[in-house]
């Protein structure tokens, strides 16, 4: 099921790929991603 999951706008529900992918940032507790969906708004995801 967790190999299943996909980054999406919080705002619209679009799919968030690479190519919308503005930053990232590692720290021993693990990485953190911003994506820019087309709509405008920033989601940040954590992977662990």
């Amino acid at each position: 099921m967790l190999n299943e999951l996909t980054s999406t706008c919080e705002h619209c529900d679009r799919e968030l790929d690479d190519d919308h992918c503005m930053m990232v940032f590692e720290t021993d507790a693990g990485q953190r991603r911003a994506y820019e969906c087309d709509c405008g708004a920033v989601t940040i995801t954590v992977h662990r």
